[in-house]
């Protein structure tokens, strides 16, 4: 797997991590995630989307806190992802932060993992195995 780290971004409230594993990038941020550190992670999920990784993973296990300037950093990337053919996956989200993801209903309009591994696992070509529902 290529898991080479592509880059970092930080202040003092917020650090990004990202790299790339297969066909993902896998963005870390750690920290607080407000209208003060949103452009951290926006321009990171922009980068990765301009060099063609249109399947972005957000490993959620370190955020600590989100509010609603950056729960829109994440559907922007979002859109932006979809329209190129990949998506956003969110991975490992701490109670305080799926508790935004509930409220607004954001939820819904992402693919909720509960580990990274889980996310990386869940590539948009592998097909399921066949489940028979009839029994």
């Amino acid at each position: 797997m290529d898991r080479g780290t592509v880059g970092s971004a930080q202040s003092g409230r917020l650090l990004v991590e990202v790299r790339e594993e297969g066909p993902s990038a896998v963005v870390t941020p750690a920290g607080e995630l407000d209208h003060h550190t949103a452009d951290l992670l926006r321009e990171p999920l922009e980068a990765c989307l301009a060099r063609g990784r249109s399947r972005l993973v957000v490993d959620c296990t370190r955020l600590e806190f989100c509010d609603s300037t950056g729960l829109n950093v994440l559907l922007g990337a979002r859109l932006k992802a979809e329209a190129a053919g990949g998506g956003v996956h969110l991975a490992g989200m701490l109670p305080v932060v799926a508790r935004v993801f509930e409220i607004t209903g954001a939820d819904a309009v992402f693919t909720v993992h509960a580990t990274v591994e889980a996310a990386l696992a869940d590539e948009p070509d592998a097909q399921p195995e066949d489940e028979d529902e009839d029994g």
